[in-house]
Parts: C-alpha cells; sequence; structure tokens
C-alpha cells in the first residue's frame, strides 16, 4: 500500500504572525478555520499535492478538555519553544478511502468530525520530541478538492508541489516505532540536527533556491 504526504502543521503562536512572512515571499494564503471542540486554529498554504499548516490553541479548555487529552495536543503547543517536537505530519492513502494506516495507532474521534469519521493517530503520540503523526483516510490532493472546497494553488514563486519533506530534530538517532514506519513510506526523511526544523523541498529542487523561514518559523524551503 502507497501512502501520499497530506500535510504538515507547525505550531505558531496565536494567530499566526508567522504566515505574513510566507505571503511576503509570494505564497497565496488559503481559507482559514477552526477545530470546535478541539480548541485549534489555522492558517493554511495550499500546493497541488500537500498543503502547509500553522496552527495554534485558540481555547485552553477545550485543548485542555478529557476529550482531547490523549492527544497531547495542550502540551504540545504550550511547550512547542522548550523541547517538544512543534511539528505534526499528516498521510493519505494512495488509494483514497482505503483503510490501510501506515503506522500503529489509535482512533481519534474530534468534536468537528461526524460520528462516523475518525482520524486515525500514531501510537507515539506520547513521545513528545518527536512530531504528531495522524492520518486522514478521507485525505485527497488540493488539486483534487471538489469545487465547493477548492482553494489557491497557484502561487507568485511558482512552487507548485511538495517533492521533499526533511524534518531535522535532536531525536532523531532513536526514532519510535511509529516515526520510523512513516520514514519507511518515503515520504518524509529524518535527519540529526540541534533544533528542530523542517525542509521543505518543491518540484524536484531543480531551481537551486532556497529561504530560510528562522527564526521565526523553524521552516527552510528550496525549489
Amino acid at each position: 500500500m502507497e501512502f501520499e504526504l497530506d500535510h504538515l502543521f507547525i505550531w505558531t503562536d496565536v494567530g499566526a504572525y508567522e504566515a505574513e512572512r510566507l505571503v511576503s515571499f509570494d505564497l497565496v494564503e488559503g481559507t482559514s478555520n477552526t477545530h470546535p471542540g478541539q480548541g485549534t486554529t489555522n492558517r493554511r498554504f495550499f500546493f497541488h499535492n500537500a498543503m502547509l499548516e500553522l496552527l495554534w490553541v485558540h481555547d485552553p479548555e477545550e485543548a485542555k478538555s478529557e476529550l482531547i487529552r490523549p492527544t497531547r495536543l495542550w502540551e504540545r503547543w504550550e511547550n512547542r519553544n522548550h523541547g517538544v517536537c512543534p511539528f505534526g505530519i499528516c498521510l493519505r492513502p494512495a488509494l483514497s478511502g482505503s483503510n490501510t494506516v501506515a503506522f500503529s495507532s489509535w482512533a481519534y474521534h474530534p468534536p468537528y468530525l461526524p460520528k462516523t469519521m475518525s482520524i486515525e493517530v500514531g501510537k507515539n503520540s506520547d513521545v513528545l520530541t518527536e512530531p504528531w503523526l495522524f492520518q486522514t483516510p478521507f485525505g485527497k490532493r488540493p488539486d483534487r478538492y471538489p469545487v465547493e472546497k477548492s482553494q489557491p494553488l497557484d502561487h507568485g514563486i511558482g512552487l507548485r508541489e511538495i517533492t521533499r519533506l526533511e524534518l531535522v530534530s535532536p531525536a532523531a538517532n532513536e526514532p519510535s516505532p511509529e516515526l520510523q514506519a512513516v520514514v519507511d513510506t518515503k515520504q518524509i526523511k529524518l535527519r540529526l540536527g540541534t533544533e528542530y526544523c523542517v525542509e521543505l523541498g518543491f518540484d524536484g529542487e531543480v531551481l537551486g533556491k532556497q529561504v530560510d523561514f528562522r527564526p521565526q518559523l523553524p521552516l527552510v524551503m528550496s525549489w
């Protein structure tokens, strides 16, 4: 079974002012959405095959509620600048609607989804030095969204598809079985580094260009 990168999220300050750096880089921002009952809100940037999400907690009480507590989302956001991995990585099956999951997981039923739908969360969700891993069986490429959910995909800088996601992590030498399983799908690479960072490569990186959004965002883009 093959898997694809659905989206990457980065924890940010409330309001994700960090997104302005991406806008000034000539990326076109898509719509924002809120996750009722989970206590989180985002700002989003869509590419043809995947999405970049800047995420924050807007309602601590919801994020710390009994239903949401097992996700550890509150602790991850609160400690994003204090040794906790500030990323989440979402996969989707290449064959839409498949129930096969890339890693050992548990079913998360967030309040904002219909009761019959769930998100599969990696069993490493308590390992706060690793990304929050999850998979959506209903995920689609943004360029295949239905018309009523379509998002802007044409960016002034010309980036089209994410072709590399490399996670730089102080904990890269001892990945959990779940993180190793994601690496084994070939959708992400893992590299040891002193600080957390994600490198996103676009369109095969044939132009040899790069922009570093640190320190505002732990993000480097190459194309």
